[in-house]
């Protein structure tokens, strides 16, 4: 009787697997920006990625015509992933469990290239240094 019970508490086990799904979604305004996560390109807005481990991310947004956004982002892990309980999660809850975050960033026009008016003004003075000032 014990060795069909202990055989029928494995299969109820086996059939009482849990998974946990962990996702981010990066959204920017304006649409379309590339999305770099550590150095990684993953695409344009909304961008999403699956993960295993919670922690700091780095955020890279970069779209024409707007400033380069960087930022480091915090993915903290929920109280059922924190010890002892992600091993009752990830294993037997008897369900699948989803955690998805999403992040949304700003992105700010750039501003009007003054690089132009450096060069003129390093250009007259060049010019001045090599024919002397009248």
């Amino acid at each position: 009787m014990s060795l069909r019970f202990s055989m029928l508490l494995m299969v109820l086990s086996l059939l009482l697997t849990g998974c946990v799904h962990r996702r981010v979604t990066i959204n920017s305004y304006p649409q379309g920006a590339l999305v770099k996560v550590d150095g990684k390109d993953l695409g344009y807005t909304p961008a999403s990625f699956d993960f295993t481990w919670y922690g700091t991310r780095e955020v890279q947004l970069i779209m024409d015509g707007y400033e380069t956004h960087t930022e480091m982002i915090n993915v903290n892990s929920p109280w059922y992933q924190k010890f002892p309980f992600d091993f009752f999660s990830d294993n037997f809850s008897g369900r699948h469990i989803t955690d998805h975050r999403q992040f949304s960033f700003q992105l700010r026009p750039r501003r009007a290239d003054v690089s132009s008016d450096v060069l003129k003004r390093g250009n007259s003075l060049r010019s001045e240094a090599l024919h002397g000032s009248r």
